[in-house]
């Protein structure tokens, strides 16, 4: 825990800027705040939040208009797998809280009507996250209504924030049951049973004529009647219409073959951890999402869709989706509509990342690749990732323009946080030092290439004690005691009061930097130069450049536990430099050469004059 009078030592040894940081005159000058329609999505700065877990601001919807126990009404603010009471008028109340922090852009979790409650006895949890979803057309009762999200975004609109909703495609909440499996279900793929034999390649022939998946027709799907081929899928009675729109209530538009083994077919075609699974192949499907999600195009304004467990889906169905969406935005008179999927890889590979963006004309994808090269910098490892990282940029379709726009991130609510990634690589670590790796790691995440994304609770100096429900802690007072057991960096608080200042270090580094990355054209739209890396923890220089002018914007950052100094290698013509945050020298050694000097763990920018 770090006590206040540590506060004074980690603000000058390393968290913070050495230097009061200065808001240089943009070299060429980004739209205006007010215009923000005009902004590129690579100008913006996101906040993703989860609403359940952010701000209460009506407590008469805790409980989502149902009675009961928690298992009816899906509410126990105790419990860290249930709601919690955050809701939409909460997250309008605190817009000036995100803009204070820098944030141009709010990323909403999913606010779409879910199911209450899922799970076998003993093991049941809430659809606090949103991704159980029962009605694609309606606000969670839980969350607020269809007005208060109008609200929420005319207000957003108004101080000239964006705001993207995160859309759900792959599957729905888990109603739909098979007949021959009352549990858990294995896949059951193509192979070993075919559209066209029941129950397996051995079983009475059904469905004639049906030409398969890759005639993606309504005449060939029209042939596929009999669902029974993998297994016996049924919607128990009283559930016939739990699903909005009307047509998701027919088992003809699910795989049906039981729970995804996360290899070959079953990445697209198994259900996801029992949820249902929409064959996204029907052309029925395909057109009914795009008018779903269209219509909240049409009726809110909003600025860009998060599409979850995206690689999960058949490409052609974004091929045919993404433009639709991109189209109805610009007929709604937003040109930079921002389409980003998430694409989760294990292997942190930019290459696995890329191909989405080319086989599925994916616009953008979450980068988990820059997610896992700054944890490893700043946990200690060198930098030679960030520098591969920059590298296979060129194989976004679009390249290095094209990686401009991915949103980057160093924590979110499924992976964890990134203080706790720096934990668990060096478990020794005391809480001033990993404030300071944490400052730093988020530093990068402000000056590399991407749209920089902070997870809600980052700033406060949350570190959780693992993923997915461990991750969500609440910014509002907290009840749940496994959150609250967990001192936070830079405060002598916990979460069982609630976090809204704008005194924590990690909440001044981020608000800082990001008004330096929001008035230089060259963090949010310039190429990136590597000029200095290495296996081990030390010095590593990058230089950005603005698109317009081209001159050069030096970014410095120190990995090391004690302070580094050396010469940087820069453009002959960047003679002179003002420091916009550290310290930098206001000349060049030589030119081409730039003597650095940082503070453990420390960071810099410095622009050419």
């Amino acid at each position: 825990m770090i006590r206040l009078p540590l506060l004074a030592a980690v603000l000058l040894a390393a968290a913070l800027p050495a230097q009061t940081p200065v808001v240089p005159t943009p070299v060429s000058n980004p739209p205006a705040a007010s215009d923000y329609r005009a902004r590129l999505p690579e100008d913006e700065v996101i906040y993703f939040l989860l609403p359940d877990r952010f701000e209460n601001g009506d407590p008469s919807n805790d409980r989502g208009g149902l009675t009961g126990d928690r298992l009816q009404t899906g509410f126990d603010p105790t419990a860290k797998g249930f709601y919690h009471g955050g809701d939409l008028r909460g997250l309008l109340n605190r817009l000036p809280y995100i803009q204070d922090l820098g944030a141009t852009a709010i990323w909403v979790g999913p606010i779409f009507r879910n199911n209450p409650v899922q799970g076998p006895p003993g093991q049941e949890s809430a659809g606090y996250h949103g991704y159980w979803i029962t009605d694609f057309t309606q606000i969670d009762p839980h969350l607020g209504t269809n007005a208060d999200f109008k609200a929420l975004v005319d207000a957003a609109h108004a101080r000239g924030m964006k705001v993207y909703m995160d859309i759900v495609v792959n599957h729905t909440a888990d109603v739909i049951r098979y007949r021959d499996c009352p549990g858990n279900c294995p896949y059951r793929g193509t192979g070993d049973y075919p559209f066209q034999r029941r129950g397996g390649v051995g079983g009475a022939p059904i469905n004639p004529g049906f030409a398969g998946e890759g005639v993606r027709t309504a005449a060939n799907f029209a042939r596929l009647t009999d669902m029974n081929f993998a297994y016996q899928p049924y919607i128990p009675a009283g559930q016939e219409h739990a699903k909005t729109p009307d047509w998701l209530n027919d088992i003809r538009y699910y795989h049906n073959r039981g729970d995804s083994n996360w290899h070959g077919e079953s990445i697209t075609h198994g259900d996801f951890a029992g949820l249902d699974d929409i064959a996204t192949e029907n052309p029925r499907v395909v057109a009914g999402f795009i008018e779903v999600f269209g219509g909240w195009i049409d009726r809110f304004g909003v600025d860009g869709f998060r599409i979850d467990t995206a690689k999960h889906v058949n490409p052609e169905f974004w091929q045919e989706f993404v433009p639709a969406m991109q189209a109805r935005a610009r007929a709604r008179g937003i040109p930079n509509f921002h389409v980003f999927g998430e694409v989760y890889t294990e292997d942190f590979d930019p290459a696995l990342l890329a191909e989405h963006t080319r086989t599925d004309a994916m616009p953008a994808v979450l980068d988990y690749a820059l997610q896992n090269a700054v944890t490893g910098a700043v946990s200690g490892r060198g930098g030679e990732a960030l520098t591969r990282l920059v590298a296979a940029d060129i194989l976004y379709d679009g390249g290095a323009a094209a990686a401009r726009r991915l949103p980057t991130f160093v924590s979110n609510h499924d992976v964890g946080r990134l203080a706790l990634f720096i934990r668990r690589r060096r478990p020794t670590i005391d809480d001033r030092e990993l404030l300071a790796r944490t400052v730093l790691g988020h530093a990068m995440l402000l000056t590399l290439r991407g749209v920089p994304t902070i997870y809600s609770g980052d700033e406060q100096g949350f570190v959780g004690h693992g993923n997915d429900q461990d991750a969500r802690q609440d910014m509002f007072a907290s009840q749940v005691v496994s959150y609250n057991d967990q001192p936070l960096l830079g405060t002598a608080t916990t979460t069982a009061t609630a976090h809204f200042g704008e005194d924590n270090p990690l909440f001044r580094a981020i608000a800082a930097l990001a008004r330096i990355r929001r008035s230089t054209p060259a963090l949010t739209r310039g190429r990136t130069v590597i000029r200095v890396e290495g296996e081990a923890p030390g010095l590593i220089a990058l230089s950005r450049f603005d698109p317009v002018s081209g001159k050069e914007v030096l970014v410095l950052y120190n990995t090391a536990a004690g302070p580094v100094t050396g010469r940087v290698p820069v453009e002959v013509r960047s003679a002179d430099w003002q420091a916009l945050v550290g310290g930098c020298a206001p000349h060049a050694a030589a030119p081409g050469s730039v003597a650095v000097s940082l503070p453990a763990l420390g960071y810099a920018v410095c622009a050419a004059r």
